[in-house]
């Protein structure tokens, strides 16, 4: 246990200044830049970066360039996005464990749904995760809700990552569930944490939702690892062709993120934008889901 958590705490710490590292390789990865300059880039020394890029994202800084270089970028381009996003959109991927989740969208009663949790046994805590800080909000039948928090700015490169501190964070979730008054708990947090970033058993989700958006969530969940799709594909996928503008609201609807993976859905310019928590945490998830695959 210990071991898994200092694992999942390196990695978050080291969240933010990755993320810088992915927007850098995206920039120049086509120039090949060596090991010491992109480790110059970050402000580390070329062992340290080479640790810590590889700790984090389970492949090395060159790995990550060549892929990047064998992306298929060619759709995307040709659809209007840019080199940077495609090169992002088509880096590196990972086996997915998500056909094995299922939504117990039973998991608060409609009644507690439409009461806004009233009478509901939720659990709030934060934990470490690849991608930061993880808050994870809970029921006795499975994961509710889960975002991610950071600190805003690097402060090595100065880059700014859009996304919200813990206490709005914290706030957003339970704001969804608002007559729940969710028990802290950051134990149950890090056992989340554990079972989703460490684990290999299906994850129970339990999620209350509209059947068009569970339609929606289910076309997510159909989305290959690192792979992407546009809110009018996913629509067409939960057999609702004509609903591509319901399909993003229904999107940017759901809580819990990472599982039901959101983060794999584009608006029709095939750009990374509009993710709730942030366009950096959003390009570094399609990365590090490409790199466990490469």
């Amino acid at each position: 246990m210990t071991t898994t958590l200092s694992s999942l705490s390196e990695r978050s710490v080291a969240y933010e200044r990755m993320a810088d590292a992915l927007s850098h390789l995206g920039e120049t990865w086509r120039d090949w830049p060596d090991l010491s300059q992109c480790a110059h880039a970050m402000g580390l020394s070329p062992h340290h970066f080479q640790r810590e890029f590889t700790r984090w994202a389970g492949v090395s800084p060159k790995q990550f360039q060549a892929a990047l270089a064998h992306a298929e970028a060619g759709d995307l381009l040709r659809q209007g996005a840019s080199v940077l996003d495609a090169s992002f959109e088509a880096g590196l991927s990972g086996p997915s464990r998500l056909h094995d989740l299922f939504i117990a969208h039973e998991g608060l009663t409609p009644g507690q749904a439409k009461s806004g949790g009233d009478g509901a046994n939720l659990v709030i805590g934060e934990a470490p995760t690849p991608f930061g800080t993880g808050i994870f909000l809970s029921s006795s039948r499975g994961l509710c809700g889960l975002g991610f928090a950071d600190d805003g700015v690097s402060a090595k490169t100065g880059f700014e990552h859009p996304g919200y501190a813990k206490d709005a964070v914290f706030a957003d979730l339970a704001s969804r569930y608002p007559n729940a008054e969710p028990r802290r708990d950051d134990a149950e947090a890090r056992r989340w944490a554990q079972r989703i970033f460490q684990g290999t058993d299906p994850i129970p989700v339990a999620l209350y939702g509209t059947t068009f958006r569970r339609q929606i969530w289910r076309a997510l969940l159909d989305i290959p690892a690192g792979e992407t799709r546009t809110y009018g594909e996913v629509a067409a996928a939960a057999g609702q062709p004509k609903a591509a503008r319901a399909a993003g609201t229904a999107i940017g609807a759901n809580n819990i993120s990472w599982l039901i993976p959101c983060h794999r859905a584009l608006a029709s310019d095939g750009r990374l934008h509009n993710y709730h928590w942030g366009v950096a945490r959003k390009r570094a998830m399609l990365t590090y889901e490409r790199a466990h695959a490469a």
